[in-house]
């Protein structure tokens, strides 16, 4: 298998001073999965003329640990068609000769951070063969889970005075921001998100969140804010490791802004490298869109936090759903739940039993595979997991809303491909569901939306006349009624903020 490997990422790889911890993680994760690592020769070109020349010495004594690709591939004519509609620029037309190698065939895969390739591998229906950081490392890890050696502590809050600040995590953060030393001691007493590698408890990621009345001075942002209450991303990085830690974030933002009644998000930040590239595409998905700048340098993005839902846009007005949708009620097996719902851990259950990250217990978008026959969900429901357990132990634990349902997939491999990354199940169960279903099993992708406060069990649910009786507990997708689904909201001391009608 081989790998070609976009300028950006080799530059970084070489460089004296690794400021992208998610590079190392990268080459590890190329190494255990034996790709042989390649470099184009339009690469070579480009490396030579970095103004900064020990990088480009660095590079020219490590090349021999590529492989090279020293005559380029012939352009085939339908990346020719691709290149004529997108491409702009020399570095454009560059770009476009690595692509056209795995379009050819001649590598594997492409890594690269660069939204035109993929935009233009998208074009060429090819983008399940280019990855970013990213997206590679949670393949990796969907392939070869028993390669998986890595570990990150659950997301805690901790005072900023009990944070190593010498940790080379801030070392990024330092080069952007004059003085950040001097911020980071002024807010000792305050508190920030982290989380930690287990082995060597050396920070993956950290978020800093402050609450923004209307008094606030923003006469440093052009066009000016008008006065809102507001919630801001005061600091916000992740390394790229693969286990989704970006989405698990965006849950806590979201959270936030909910539990404080804010009416829009806010962000400033840098474009200067590819992991602040890598966040503001995130947010970008998530609803977040450019307003401008501040002090003429960093970019600005904002996400309107008005009660608002839009089938057409779940994930741009996440977390809002919609009394008016169906709703139902699934069962999740004990087993799985947890992993499946972190937020909705049980009082019984131990922190520290889902202490080993899989990408699908961070992520917002998760998937629900079933071989269950209609009725099931359309996109905009709502469904209610059901954790199983008996009378008294089975409960209602989360409310989330579906993204899309699939029913059918043209191989094994389609369907395999579409559910390991966000699902609980291994590919070997995976493959079981698939051979006892006939090929025909069901994928709900769903966005994990809100964890009860209180949990209802099986007992509680027929006493309130959700369910009938013992027997009448969900087997599959169990619709319940508007009237069932406020007994539910009522019954959990749910805040119903999030819902609109």
């Amino acid at each position: 298998m081989k790998a070609l490997l976009d300028t950006n990422i080799i530059i970084h790889r070489e460089t004296t001073k690794v400021i992208s911890q998610d590079i190392g993680l990268l080459f590890k994760w190329l190494e255990k999965c034996h790709y042989t690592k390649c470099v184009h020769s339009a690469t070579i070109e480009e490396i030579k003329k970095n103004p900064n020349k020990s990088t480009v010495d660095s590079f020219l004594i490590k090349i021999s640990s590529y492989e090279q690709i020293t005559i380029p591939s012939p352009i085939h004519d339908e990346v020719l068609r691709v290149s004529s509609l997108l491409d702009s620029t020399p570095n454009d037309k560059i770009d476009t000769q690595l692509l056209n190698e795995v379009y050819v065939g001649r590598v594997d895969i492409l890594v690269t951070e660069d939204k035109k390739i993929h935009t233009k591998a998208k074009h060429l229906k090819i983008q399940d063969k280019v990855y970013n950081i990213d997206s590679f490392l949670e393949k990796a890890f969907a392939d070869n889970p028993d390669l998986v050696d890595y570990k990150i502590l659950n997301v805690r809050k901790r005072k900023f005075g009990e944070i190593d600040l010498k940790d080379s995590f801030f070392d990024s953060l330092r080069a952007d921001y004059s003085g950040f030393d001097k911020w980071f001691v002024s807010k000792y007493d305050e508190e920030a998100y982290i989380t930690e590698n287990a082995d060597n408890k050396k920070l993956l990621s950290f978020l800093y969140l402050k609450i923004e009345d209307t008094t606030e001075n923003y006469s440093d942002i052009t066009p000016l804010l008008v006065p809102k209450r507001r919630l801001k991303i005061g600091t916000l990085k992740i390394i790229s490791n693969g286990f989704r830690l970006g989405e698990r974030f965006l849950k806590i933002i979201f959270d936030n802004a909910l539990k404080n009644k804010v009416q829009e998000i806010y962000v400033t930040i840098f474009d200067k490298r590819d992991e602040q590239r890598r966040l503001i595409t995130l947010l970008e998905q998530w609803g977040f869109v450019y307003w401008g700048t501040k002090n003429g340098e960093e970019k600005v993005y904002v996400r309107n936090f008005s009660p608002n839902f839009n089938i057409n846009n779940i994930r741009g007005c996440f977390p809002y759903v919609s009394r008016a949708q169906n709703c139902f009620i699934v069962p999740v097996f004990s087993k799985y739940h947890t992993e499946l719902l972190p937020d909705s851990i049980l009082n019984t259950e131990s922190p520290l039993n889902f202490v080993e990250n899989f990408p699908h217990r961070n992520c917002i978008g998760k998937v629900y595979v079933s071989r269950f026959l209609k009725p099931y969900p359309n996109k905009g429901d709502l469904i209610i997991f059901y954790r199983t357990g008996g009378y008294y132990k089975s409960v209602v634990t989360s409310l989330c809303i579906v993204e899309e349902v699939r029913d059918r997939f043209s191989s094994k491999e389609e369907f395999l491909s579409y559910c390991r990354k966000s699902s609980v199940y291994s590919n070997e169960e995976l493959v079981e569901l698939w051979e006892y279903s006939k090929g025909s099993p069901v994928a709900t992708k769903f966005l994990y939306t809100y964890s009860f406060p209180h949990r209802i069990n099986m007992a509680e649910l027929i006493r309130l006349g959700v369910l009938s009786g013992i027997d009448d507990a969900p087997r599959g997708f169990k619709k319940i009624t508007t009237d069932k689904l406020n007994t539910i909201l009522k019954a959990t001391q749910s805040n119903e903020s999030f819902i609109v009608n």
